[in-house]
């Protein structure tokens, strides 16, 4: 759970999650939304990738990122565990 907060955690992040909830998007497509570099952007992807926030499929020459909602459906139902 604390990988998936930390990864939470960067505005980056959140608007990589944001374009990811539309469609799914090479790393490509991604870092055209931002104006920092593309290792910088793969190092945002690998943080999401390690918090299960988001998984990756070979097509052809590009990895495709997709968001994982199983992640997110899982953490909804903890926060509402809170609520008494």
């Amino acid at each position: 759970m604390n990988s998936l907060f930390k990864a939470l955690n960067d505005e980056t992040r959140r608007q990589i999650v944001d374009l990811l909830k539309q469609k799914d998007l090479n790393a490509g497509e991604i870092a055209a939304h931002f104006n920092i570099s593309k290792p910088s952007i793969s190092h945002h992807l690998d943080i999401l990738k390690q918090a299960d926030l988001i998984t990756s499929e070979k097509k052809g020459q590009f990895v495709e990122y997709s968001l994982n909602t199983s992640i997110l459906e899982d953490l909804l139902t903890w926060i509402l565990t809170l609520k008494k």
